[in-house]
Order: C-alpha cells, then structure tokens, then sequence
C-alpha cells in the first residue's frame, strides 16, 4: 500500500492505499465520505460522481493515483458554512429527488455543466446530465432545477 495525500474538499487528507484502489472506496470506506454513492460500478450510472479540478468523473472508475493530481469535491464539499449551494437548493426547490439515491450525483454532474456551461439550454442540459441514472424518474424536475440553478447564479453574479 502507498501513501498518498488527496486534496479532498480543500484539504490535504493523507491516505494509505494501492494505487489502483478506486476513488470512490476511498471516499466511503476509507474516510467515510459516504455521499459519494456506490450505484453500477462501472461508470454508467453516475450515482459516484465527483469533480475532478472542476470537471465531473465517476469515482468508481478513478483509481486513488489518477484522482491524487487532482482537487476532488464530494457532494459533502459544496455546502459553505451551512448553506446549500444554489444547485442543491433548486434540486430542493424543485422536488428533484425521491429516493434521493442519484441525487449526490445529479447534483455534482449539474455542478461541473453549470461551470461549463453557465446558461445551458434544455437540450445542452439533458446531454450534459446524460450518463446520469434516476431511477425513479424525474428527469423533467432535474432539468427544471439545473434550469432555476443556472437562473439563480446568473443573478447572483456567479460565472
């Protein structure tokens, strides 16, 4: 096993693992950041997602020494002294979650697009969030939320 150091939320966090151990067992079994969502296992439903510098990837198909050159955020590093960002509360606001099992994941993919992209349209959204499973199926609330979202940043001034 070989230590490594993560940058995870904006902190150094040391960690003693193989190299090839996935991102996403790291988080949740190593230092129970349990947001992180174990969903398919092989990168097809995005319920592992996180961002790497910014750009979303599925952490279940990132091992530790891909992930160590990077600044990762988990759904658990977005909120800031308490307050949600505005892409969780439009998910909130929107009733974008019913299980909730995808929802950490919708909300990083949607957090990655809206820096991309910061006024997506409904088609530069549905494709952007592709790759990303709900099983229960409220894709048009999801959309509705990436929307009031994208809406929410431009008024705040937010890229």
């Amino acid at each position: 096993m070989t230590p490594q150091t993560l940058n995870i939320n904006g902190r150094a966090v040391p960690v003693t693992a193989p190299g090839e151990e996935t991102l996403l067992s790291v988080l949740r079994n190593r230092l129970n950041l349990t947001g992180t969502k174990f969903g398919c296992g092989e990168g097809e439903c995005g319920a592992c997602t996180v961002l790497l510098d910014g750009e979303p990837a599925k952490s279940c198909q990132t091992s530790i020494s891909e992930a160590a050159k990077a600044k990762i955020t988990t759904i658990e590093g977005l909120e800031h002294n308490g307050r949600l960002t505005p892409v969780q509360q439009a998910f909130l606001d929107e009733g974008a979650l019913q299980c909730g099992y995808c929802t950490s994941g919708m909300v990083m993919q949607a957090t990655g697009l809206l820096q991309r992209v910061p006024q997506p349209t409904e088609a530069q959204i549905v494709n952007g969030m592709n790759g990303n499973i709900c099983r229960c199926g409220t894709y048009p609330r999801i959309v509705a939320a990436v929307q009031r979202a994208a809406r929410s940043l431009q008024k705040a001034g937010v890229r």
